[in-house]
């Protein structure tokens, strides 16, 4: 399995729709691999390849009214439960999470990576405590995916993690260059 695309989450719970425009356009990150938390409205603007709704966001299916039948959609979740239904619902993917203890969210229990296969056969962005030596344990648990904040914003040397992270989901052998 060839490792997918880095996929970056446009996210800000504080900016309004044009500076977080505005940052979306300075960031240069192709549209195609770029996704909005929770504006809808942004999605078609940026030319951004869809939305990812928080757990008690708008509705999939509204989501999906609004963007048409091509742009991804994807639903934060927080339990096997929540995933399948996300999943039902026609979310593209689910984040489920956390699923170890992470300092994004304290005091949330981690669900541990069994929870990624309790999920199926929800496509399951894995998040929450995630690591480069963790990415195995949730790519076998059955992961379509992992997501990362801490392991990168604190690495002194991101790229090398994010690309020994996309080794790890796909079982290569081979080394960054």
């Amino acid at each position: 399995m060839a490792a997918g695309p880095v996929a970056l989450q446009l996210r800000s719970r504080s900016l309004p729709a044009a500076p977080l425009a505005q940052l979306a356009r300075e960031l240069r990150w192709p549209s195609d691999f770029l996704f909005v938390n929770d504006r809808v409205d942004l999605v078609p603007h940026l030319g951004a390849a869809g939305v990812h709704l928080p757990s008690r966001g708008l509705s999939v299916a509204d989501a999906r009214g609004l963007l048409g039948a091509n742009a991804m959609i994807g639903r934060s979740t927080h339990s096997p439960t929540e995933a399948r239904a996300a999943w039902d619902d026609g979310a593209d993917y689910v984040f489920l999470g956390p699923i170890w203890d992470t300092p994004s969210h304290p005091g949330r229990p981690a669900l541990g990576p069994t929870a990624i296969e309790h999920a199926a056969p929800a496509r399951v962005v894995a998040i929450g405590g995630v690591t480069a030596a963790r990415v195995e344990r949730c790519r076998d648990a059955g992961a379509w995916g992992v997501a990362a904040i801490s392991a990168l914003w604190t690495a002194s040397d991101p790229n090398a993690v994010a690309a020994r992270m996309l080794l790890c989901l796909t079982g290569s052998t081979d080394r960054p260059d």
